[in-house]
């Protein structure tokens, strides 16, 4: 237990990361869509991301709170929706050309989805009681 706080502190500091580099490219997408082909921004968020999993995982295992349990009710709706931001992130900064509005609707969906993860992992108490 004595990691604990320094895997929480990584996980936390990757979700800012990942939080940032999602709205610099949702902005590049509008202003500069060359830069989206950048070879460190097509790598970067994926490194970021699988670290921000792997912390998770740690986490979970370390507080011995699970999802699909009663206790880890929270990580339930956590992981949720993780699979929503993906999906919305996929919409909104696929290379697929797409309707603006789509993208703009997505992005706004994207950090709600990105505030109740956050609000999730910080308070530890689920919104839904999905179990």
């Amino acid at each position: 237990m004595a990691w604990y706080p320094t895997i929480k502190w990584l996980h936390f500091l990757t979700f800012l990361i990942t939080l940032s580099l999602f709205l610099l490219r949702f902005y590049w997408l509008q202003r500069s869509p060359a830069r989206l082909q950048q070879r460190w921004v097509r790598i970067v968020p994926h490194v970021n991301d699988t670290l921000l999993l792997l912390s998770g995982v740690v986490l979970m295992v370390l507080s011995g709170r699970y999802p699909f349990t009663p206790a880890g009710a929270a990580l339930t709706e956590k992981l949720l929706g993780v699979i929503l931001y993906i999906g919305l992130g996929a919409v909104v900064l696929s290379r697929r050309p797409r309707a603006m509005k789509t993208r703009w609707t997505g992005f706004i969906m994207a950090l709600v989805t990105l505030g109740l993860i956050f609000w999730l992992g910080f308070t530890g108490m689920p919104l839904l009681g999905i179990v």
